[in-house]
């Protein structure tokens, strides 16, 4: 009965990431999310019919890691205050948003296993701790893959510049989403994600 705790976990994780982008984008200048109600972390405003309840319960279904996405954060480039670089903020504070998250369950887990001791309780809060940590790295490391419309390939426009940037932009962005599906498909994302996960969990354990 695992996704007891790890959907509640990977809902807020995912909430959190797309607050942190409509924060970021508002104090670049764009309060578009602000407007429509989305800087919240009430998950009613953030709910997706597909990524919120379908895919999961496929998951679920099917005893696959929790998977889901909330819907984007709405964000009007043409409000930033330089359009192509805040545009990279914006898209990196999502995955940042993770990775404190994850670094603030490390130390939370740090903690527990010096000033506890072992019960039923702990195991609970310690099994909790982990789940924070792994969804939260996976959230993060998945959405820096540098394929548009990931978080990564946003970084990538709002950072490349001249001819790299012209190549980006017109032989590599418009196939991003077959990219990614062929790397789904072909299991790539998956050792994308786990050596990110392994190397940083390794710093701390």
């Amino acid at each position: 009965m695992e996704w007891l705790i790890q959907l509640p976990i990977l809902f807020f994780s995912i909430i959190v990431h797309e607050c942190a982008h409509g924060w970021v984008a508002l104090k670049c200048g764009d309060d578009t999310a602000y407007m429509e109600g989305r800087l919240t972390l009430n998950p009613l405003p953030h709910i997706d019919k597909y990524g919120s309840f379908l895919v999961p319960g496929i998951c679920l279904l099917l005893h696959l890691p929790p998977i889901g996405w909330a819907k984007p954060v709405p964000v009007n480039i043409l409000n930033l205050d330089n359009p192509r670089k805040d545009m990279a903020k914006v898209a990196a504070a999502g995955p940042a948003s993770n990775i404190l998250m994850a670094l603030a369950a490390v130390f939370m887990l740090k903690l527990l296993i010096l000033f506890t001791h072992p019960g039923p309780l702990t195991v609970t809060i310690a099994t909790t701790l982990r789940f924070t940590l792994f969804i939260n790295l996976g959230l993060a490391f998945f959405n820096l893959i540098p394929v548009y419309p990931l978080d990564g390939g946003n970084i990538l426009l709002g950072t490349l510049k001249g001819h790299s940037l012209d190549v980006y932009e017109t032989r590599i962005k418009p196939y991003g989403v077959y990219i990614l599906l062929a790397l789904v498909l072909l299991g790539y994302v998956k050792w994308i994600i786990y050596w990110p996960i392994a190397f940083f969990y390794s710093l701390f354990f």
